[in-house]
C-alpha cells in the first residue's frame, strides 16, 4: 500500500496488482489521444497477450488509477525481436543492457490528477518484481514530448530509425538506481544492533527468549574467520541482517540429501567413490535400466530388429522424456573452484570437473558402506566446498534485494563454491531462496528442515540465450554427456542444423544458454502441429485468448536440460525462447508411465527441469458424440477422435514474470481412493501453487495402471469419478511421491505415519482417505447339522472379526489388483472348466463379479450367488424393474440364488485354507456348498490395521472416524474425508456422511479447506457464526453408480444425495413429481428419468444390452426438464419413444458441452442484473411476484415472458447464447447462427 497525493491535496491509497482481462474496459477509458501518439494505436487485448508483464495500480475501493505493460522487445518496430540488443548498444555501448536486465514500456495510462505518483508507483512496483531488471526503455515519435508524467522518470538516451516508420524515434531509458537501488552490503558492526532488532522481532521472538536481549550484539562480537556477519544498509541505517558460517556438518547432510547434482559439495579428489563398483552392484531394478526414447508418438524408436507401434512408441517416448526429467543426478556442476571477483569465476567456469574420470578400481569393495536401503551413497574424500547462512533476516520493504547479500559473502569465503541454507518445512519460500536450488532428500531423510543450495557462478549474469549453431555440439555434448535422453537430444540438435526442420517437415528450433562462452542450457522446441486437438481436449483458455494467437505462435517443447547451477535462469531461458523463436505459446507434454516398487518417486521433474516453471492444464470433458447421426455436421476429426494420453504442461509470454508460491509443507495422504485422488488433483493443479512435499501411502500405489483389458474390467462397478485416462491426463505421480504399503501406526507426537510397521513417514498435515474395503467375512460357526435357523444364530455371532488365517482361495475384491489377482487364480486353477464359485454378498458388485464369471466362461450351473439378510430396507439397486431384468438374467444363465443366507462355516469347520465348502444358515433350512472360490462382498469396513493405527493414536473413532465440518480429527494436524468418516454427534445427523455424497466433491471440498492455509490469493476464512457451526455441509454432486450386470445389461444409476429411501416410497411422496420412462427393463432398453416438483431432473436410470454415452448421461442431471427441449411436455404428448435416441439428436449436444454450465451461469447473471435504471431486474420481478408485491391481471409466468420479451434483456440473452456457440463452434459446429446460414 502507497499514499498518493494530487496537486490539488487529494490523497489516495493506491496498491499494485498484476493486470486482469476485466481490467480491460477501464484501461481503454483511460487512453486519450495524446495516449495514441505515443504509443500507436493498440488493440489492448492483444498487446496484455504479448506482454510480459502488465502492472494495474487501484486504490482501495479498487477503481483503476493507471496501467502500464512491459514487453521483452522495442515498440515501433524499430527492430526485430530478437535482434534489439545489438541496436541499443550502438545507440549508448556505456549502457550494458541486455535481455536479462531490460524490458520496453509498450503503455502507459493514468487517471491525470494523480498520474506522476502513479507512474513513479508503477515503475518502483516493477524494479522490485524483477530483481535482475536495471533499464526500462520508453521509445516515442521523435517529434512527441514524453509529457508532464514520463519525463520525470525516463532520460532520452538518443534516436534510432524504424524499419516501417519514415520518421526517427527518441529512445528514453529509466534506471533502477533512481526508483529501487540495490543494497549497500558491509560487515556488521555492534552500532547495528539497535537498528536490526525490531526487524527480528517483528518476525520472531523466539531468539531473544532463548539467547537474551543482546543475542545478536553478542553474535556481531563473535565473528572470526570461521563465523562472518553482515548487514544491509539504506541511507546509514541497517535494514537486513545475515550470519555465515564454514563449519558445516557434511556427513550429515550426505546421509539426507541427494547431493550428487553438486558432487557432494565438496572439492574434487582422486579417491572419490562416485558409483558401486561392478562387485557390489545390485541387480537393476526398473528404475536403473536404460530407456530408450522417441521424439513423441509419430517418431519411431531406432531398433532395427523390432518395428515400433504407434502406441507403443508413445510409450518409449514417455519414458524417455520422464527420465529426461528425472536425472537428478545428471548434470554435474561445471564450476570446480573459484574466488570472489566475477572475472575469476568467469576463468574458473571453463574448467571442467573431471571426478567422473577418477579410476576406482584400487578401492577395496568391502570398505563402501552399503545403506540397509539398499540405496549406493556416493563417498566423496574432497575437502568441503560449502558455507552456510545461519541467520537472516531482511526488512520487507527491501526484500526483493536479498540476493545482494551473496556476492559479498562468497567474497568472505575465496576458497568455498556453494552457499548452503536449511528452512523448516512450514517456512513459506522467501526470496532469497527463490534463487537457491532445493535439494531432493533421500527416502529415509527424517530432517525436519528443506535444504537449498546456491552456486558461486550463479551470480554471473552474462547468460546469454540463442539459436544454437553446429559449432555447439561439443558444448551441448559436455553438457548432457549424464542424461538419459542425450542421444535423442544431439540427433534433434543434429536434425536442426542439417535441415532446421523435423524430417516431416516441421519447423524445429534449438537453443542454447551459454556463461562465458560455455553452454549450460539446451532447448530444443518445435512447431505445435496439433494445436486444434489441445484447444478442444485441454483448458488452455484458462491462461490464454486463442484468437489472439496465430498458428505458428505456438510451440512444443521437447528437451529443456540447464544445468543445476543456473536453475534460477530457468523463467529466462523460458523467456528468451518465446522471444527468440516468435512464439508466444510452450506446450509440454508427459505421456504415462507406470513404476513399480516401494517408493514411487515423483521423478517427472527434477533440478534440470522446467516443469516447475510451466503450469498443468486441465483436460477438457469430452462430449460423446453420434457421429453417424450428424453426418456433415460432426466435428473434424481433430476434435473427434480418439483421446492422446498424456498431461499438458503450458507457459506463455503472460507468465514469464509470474510468480510462483512454492508450498514446502508436508502432506502425506492416506489411501489412494477416490477422495483421496481429488484432493491430490485439485492441489496439483492449482497453477499459483507449486507443492513439492505431496505424499501418497497407497497399498498398491497410484490407481490407472491398466492391468486389466477392457473384457476383465468388470469385476467392480464404478462411479465414474476417475477412469485409467483421467489417471493419464493428470499425471499425478509427477509431483507426488507415493510409498507403496499399508499404514500400521500414527505417532502424533513425532509426526509421522509408520508404512508396513518398519517405514516412517513424516508429515505436517496427515490426510486420511482410505475408505471402506470388503472384508473377510467370519463364519457364525453355527453346526448345520443340528439344522439351525438364522433366529437361532445370536446376533454377537454376525458382528465377530474374521482373524484367521485367509485362505488361499478367498478373494474380497476392492480394487483393480485384487482384481488381477483373482483372474489369475481362475485361469490357473480351471475354474472356468471345473470349478464351484460361491459369491457371497448384496452389492452391485456381486452382480458385475457374476457378470464377469460369465463372460470368462464359467457356466452359470457353477456359479452360487448367496445373498445375506439385508442390512436395511433399500436394495442395492432399488428399482423393481431393474431388479426383476436382472433375476431373469441369471435364471436364464442357470446362477443359483440364494437368499437370506448367512455363513456358518467353512470346510465344516476344520482349517479353510483352501476352502472346499461353505456352509451356510437361512431362515428355514442350512445348506452346504462346494467351493473352488470364495467371493465376498457381504461388508464394507474400515480395515482392522487401519482402525487399529486410529485407535493406538487416540483419535476419536466411533463406528467411523470422527471430524467436524471442517474435515478435522480430535488433532488439529490430521483431516479425514470419505466413508472413512462420520461427523461428530454434536451435529446431530448421524443419518448423513460423506459416504452419501459424490467422493470427487468430497475431495475437492477437503483440498478447498487446505488451501486456505497455504494460498495467499485467498480471502481469510472468517469464522461462522456459533448457530451455523452445528450445521453439517451439504454438496449437490451427483452420486453415481454403473457397471455391467448379469444378462450383458449395461447399467448407470444417477441420483441426488440422499439419506437411502425405497423406490416404492419414493414414488408415493406427494412432491415426488413426474417420472419418464421408455423402453423395457427385460429387452435392455430401459431408461427412466425422474423430474422432481422444481422440474429438474433428479434421477436418472439407464439399463441397456448396447453401451451407451455414460459421460453425457451424467450431465443431464440437474438440468431443466424445459433445457431437455420440453422433455416433461413432449413425453406426456408421447412425442417420445426413445429417451437413447432422444439424448442423440442434434438440439442436445451443447447440453453434454464441458462450458455449457458457464453458459448458464452467464445467462442467470444477466437476468439478476439490472440493465436498464428505470426497470427492476427479471429476478426481482420474480420476488416481487413471489411476495404478491405486484397486482397481475396475467399469469404471473405470462407477465414474466412479456417483460423479458419487451426489455432489453431478451437481445442480452440471445447474443450470449451465440457468442457461446460461436466461440465453441469447433465442438458445436451442428449449430447455426447468423452469418453462416
Amino acid at each position: 500500500m502507497s499514499v498518493l497525493t494530487s496537486p490539488r491535496g487529494k490523497v489516495e491509497v493506491v496498491h499494485c496488482r498484476r493486470t486482469e482481462s476485466q481490467d480491460i474496459y477501464c484501461i481503454r477509458n483511460l487512453i486519450r489521444r495524446f495516449t495514441q501518439k505515443l504509443f500507436g494505436r493498440l488493440n489492448i487485448i492483444y498487446l496484455l497477450e504479448k506482454a510480459n508483464l502488465a502492472i494495474t495500480l487501484c486504490n482501495d475501493k479498487e477503481e483503476i488509477m493507471a496501467h502500464a505493460t512491459f514487453l521483452d522487445y522495442p515498440n515501433w518496430n524499430v527492430s526485430k525481436q530478437d535482434d534489439w540488443v545489438s541496436v541499443f548498444r550502438e545507440l549508448d555501448s556505456e549502457i550494458p543492457c541486455t535481455p536479462l536486465n531490460t524490458l520496453f514500456m509498450h503503455l502507459f495510462v493514468a487517471v491525470d490528477e494523480y498520474s506522476i505518483g502513479c507512474c513513479k508507483e508503477i515503475i518502483r512496483t516493477v524494479f522490485k518484481a524483477v530483481p535482475d531488471l536495471h533499464f526500462i526503455f520508453l521509445i516515442v515519435p521523435s517529434f512527441m514530448s514524453l509529457g508532464s508524467t514520463l519525463i520525470t522518470v525516463f532520460d532520452q538516451v538518443g534516436s534510432i530509425p524504424s524499419m516501417t516508420y519514415v520518421e526517427d524515434f527518441a529512445v528514453h531509458i529509466c534506471h533502477r538506481h533512481h526508483h529501487y537501488p540495490q543494497l549497500h552490503i558491509r560487515k556488521a558492526r555492534v552500532e547495528d544492533h539497535d537498528d536490526l532488532m525490531p526487524i527480528f522481532m517483528h518476525h520472531d521472538t523466539i531468539l531473544r527468549a532463548t539467547y537474551g536481549e543482546y543475542f545478536l550484539a553478542e553474535l556481531i562480537e563473535a565473528q572470526d574467520e570461521e563465523n562472518h556477519a553482515v548487514v544491509c544498509e539504506v541511507e546509514g541505517v541497517a535494514v537486513g541482517f545475515m550470519s555465515v558460517c564454514s563449519r558445516v556438518n557434511m556427513q550429515l547432510l550426505h546421509e539426507c540429501f541427494d547431493l550428487g547434482p553438486f558432487h557432494g559439495l565438496c572439492v574434487p579428489h582422486p579417491d572419490d567413490i562416485l558409483e558401486l563398483p561392478q562387485e557390489l552392484s545390485f541387480q537393476g531394478s526398473q528404475d536403473d535400466e536404460p530407456r530408450k526414447s522417441s521424439q513423441d508418438s509419430q517418431k519411431t524408436v531406432e531398433e532395427p530388429q523390432e518395428p515400433v507401434t504407434a502406441e507403443g512408441g508413445k510409450r518409449e517416448s514417455v519414458q524417455g522424456k520422464i527420465a529426461e526429467e528425472a536425472a537428478v543426478e545428471e548434470l554435474p556442476p561445471i564450476m570446480e573452484s573459484g574466488n570472489a571477483g566475477e572475472m575469476e569465476d568467469v576463468e574458473n567456469l571453463h574448467r571442467e570437473s573431471t571426478a567422473d574420470d577418477y579410476c576406482v578400481d584400487n578401492v577395496n569393495p568391502a570398505s563402501i558402506p552399503v545403506p540397509e536401503d539398499n540405496f549406493f551413497r556416493p563417498v566423496y574424500m574432497g575437502a568441503p566446498s560449502a558455507f552456510c547462512i545461519q541467520l537472516f533476516c531482511i526488512d520487507e520493504k527491501h526484500e526483493a534485494r536479498s540476493l545482494d547479500f551473496m556476492n559479498f559473502v562468497f567474497s568472505l569465503f575465496p576458497d568455498k563454491n556453494f552457499c548452503l541454507i536449511s528452512v523448516p518445512h512450514l517456512t513459506p519460500e522467501f526470496v532469497l531462496i527463490q534463487n537457491f536450488v532445493k535439494i531432493v532428500p533421500f527416502n529415509n531423510c527424517t530432517l525436519e528442515q528443506d535444504l537449498y543450495v546456491f552456486h558461486r557462478a550463479g551470480l554471473l549474469k552474462t547468460i546469454n540465450v540463442r539459436l544454437a549453431n553446429l559449432w555447439d555440439t561439443p558444448g551441448v555434448e559436455n553438457l548432457i554427456s549424464t542424461l538419459m535422453l542425450n542421444k535423442s537430444i544431439l540427433d534433434d540438435l543434429k536434425q536442426y542444423n542439417e535441415a532446421l526442420r523435423d524430417p516431416d517437415g516441421t519447423p524445429l528450433q534449438a537453443f542454447v544458454a551459454d556463461v562465458a562462452e560455455q553452454i549450460v542450457g539446451i532447448a530444443v522446441v518445435r512447431d505445435e502441429m496439433d494445436i486444434e486437438y489441445i484447444r478442444s481436449h485441454y483448458n488452455i483458455e484458462d491462461f490464454i485468448y486463442f484468437s489472439h494467437h496465430q498458428r505458428e505462435e505456438h510451440g512444443h517443447l521437447y528437451h529443456f536440460a540447464l544445468n543445476p547451477i543456473f536453475r534460477h535462469y530457468s523463467k529466462f531461458f523460458l523467456k528468451e525462447i518465446l522471444r527468440l523463436g516468435y512464439k508466444s505459446c510452450l506446450y509440454y507434454p508427459i505421456y504415462p508411465a507406470s513404476r513399480e516398487g516401494k517408493f514411487q518417486s515423483s521423478y517427472a521433474h527434477s533440478l534440470t527441469s522446467a516443469l516447475h516453471y510451466l503450469v498443468p492444464v486441465r483436460p477438457r470433458r469430452q462430449i460423446v458424440y453420434p457421429l453417424e447421426k450428424l453426418g456433415i455436421n460432426a466435428p473434424s476429426k481433430e476434435v473427434s477422435k480418439d483421446p492422446l494420453s498424456y498431461a499438458l504442461y503450458h507457459t506463455n509470454r503472460k507468465l514469464t514474470l509470474e510468480p510462483k508460491i512454492t508450498v514446502n509443507a508436508r502432506i502425506v495422504v492416506v489411501g489412494a481412493s477416490n477422495v483421496g485422488i481429488s484432493f491430490l488433483e485439485t492441489l496439483v493443479f492449482c497453477s499459483h501453487l507449486k507443492f513439492s512435499n505431496l505424499t501418497l501411502i497407497s497399498t498398491h500405489g497410484l490407481p490407472g495402471k491398466k492391468l486389466l483389458g477392457t473384457e476383465q474390467r468388470k469385476f467392480l462397478a464404478t462411479d465414474h469419478s476417475f477412469s485409467d485416462k483421467d489417471h493419464e491426463l493428470m499425471s499425478l505421480c509427477s509431483w507426488v511421491n507415493v510409498v507403496a504399503g499399508r499404514m500400521t501406526a500414527i505417532d502424533r507426537a513425532a509426526k509421522h505415519v509408520v508404512v508396513s510397521h518398519k517405514d516412517t513417514v513424516p508429515y505436517d498435515h496427515l490426510i486420511l482417505c482410505t475408505g471402506q474395503q470388503y472384508q473377510v467375512p467370519c463364519p457364525t460357526g453355527a453346526d448345520i447339522s443340528q439344522h439351525l435357523t438364522n433366529r437361532e444364530i445370536p446376533s454377537s455371532s454376525r458382528r465377530q472379526r474374521y482373524t484367521g488365517n485367509v485362505p488361499c482361495n478367498h478373494f474380497a475384491l476392492n480394487d483393480e489388483e485384487d482384481c488381477l489377482e483373482a483372474l489369475a487364480w481362475i485361469r490357473n486353477n480351471s475354474i472356468i472348466t471345473e470349478g464351484n464359485v460361491i459369491v457371497y454378498g448384496d452389492t452391485v458388485d456381486t452382480y458385475t463379479t457374476v457378470e464377469t464369471l460369465l463372460s470368462l466362461g464359467v457356466k452359470g450351473s457353477s456359479i452360487h450367488l448367496v445373498q445375506p439378510p439385508l442390512a436395511s430396507v433399500v436394495t442395492c439397486i432399488n428399482d423393481s424393474r431393474v431388479e426383476s431384468a436382472v433375476e431373469g438374467a441369471l435364471r436364464a444363465a442357470g446362477v443359483t440364488v440364494y437368499q437370506e443366507a448367512l455363513l456358518a462355516q467353512w470346510n465344516d469347520g476344520q482349517d479353510p485354507d483352501p476352502i472346499h465348502s461353505a456352509s451356510f444358515t437361512t431362515p428355514t433350512k442350512p445348506f452346504q456348498l462346494p467351493c473352488s472360490m470364495f467371493f465376498s462382498f457381504s461388508e464394507k469396513n474400515v480395515d482392522y490395521e487401519t482402525f487399529k493405527a486410529f485407535n493406538d493414536a487416540c483419535l476419536v473413532y466411533d463406528g467411523r472416524l470422527v471430524i467436524d465440518t471442517n474435515f478435522h480429527t480430535n488433532d488439529i494436524a490430521i483431516r479425514a474425508a470419505g466413508s472413512l468418516t462420520k461427523f461428530s454427534n454434536r451435529y446431530y445427523s448421524n443419518d448423513w456422511t460423506h459416504s452419501n455424497f459424490n467422493s470427487k466433491e468430497v475431495g475437492f471440498q477437503l483440498a478447498a479447506a487446505m488451501l486456505n492455509l497455504f494460498d495467499p490469493t485467498l480471502e481469510p476464512v472468517t469464522e461462522p457464526p456459533a448457530d451455523l457451526d452445528r450445521l453439517i455441509p451439504m454438496y449437490k454432486g451427483a452420486k453415481v453408480q454403473g457397471g455391467i450386470l448379469p444378462g450383458s445389461y449395461h447399467y448407470l444409476h444417477i441420483s441426488k444425495p440422499a439419506i437411502p429411501t425405497p423406490f416404492e416410497v419414493q414414488m408415493a411422496q406427494p412432491d415426488f413429481g413426474l417420472e419418464v420412462v421408455t423402453g423395457n427393463a427385460q429387452d435392455g432398453t430401459y431408461f427412466r428419468i425422474h423430474v422432481n416438483n422444481s422440474k429438474m431432473v433428479e434421477t436418472i436410470t439407464c439399463l441397456s444390452k448396447e453401451p451407451f454415452p455414460t459421460s453425457n448421461y451424467i450431465r443431464l442431471f440437474g438440468q431443466h426438464e424445459q433445457a431437455l427441449n420440453n422433455l416433461c411436455a413432449r413425453y406426456e404428448s408421447k412425442m417420445i419413444a426413445d429417451l437413447y435416441s432422444y439424448f442423440t439428436e442434434p438440439w442436445c449436444i451443447a447440453l453434454f458441452h464441458d462450458r455449457f454450465i458457464d453458459l448458464r451461469k452467464e445467462l442467470r447473471q444477466i437476468l439478476t442484473s439490472k440493465e436498464e435504471t428505470n426497470l427492476p431486474s427479471i429476478e426481482q420481478l420474480a420476488r416481487q411476484i413471489e411476495d404478491e408485491e405486484i397486482n397481475l391481471k396475467e399469469p404471473p409466468r405470462k407477465y414474466l415472458q412479456r417483460v423479458f420479451q419487451e426489455s432489453i434483456y431478451k437481445k442480452l440473452v440471445e447474443k450470449s447464447i451465440l457468442d457461446y456457440l460461436q466461440y465453441n463452434h469447433y465442438h458445436l459446429p451442428m449449430y447455426a447462427w447468423p452469418g453462416i446460414i
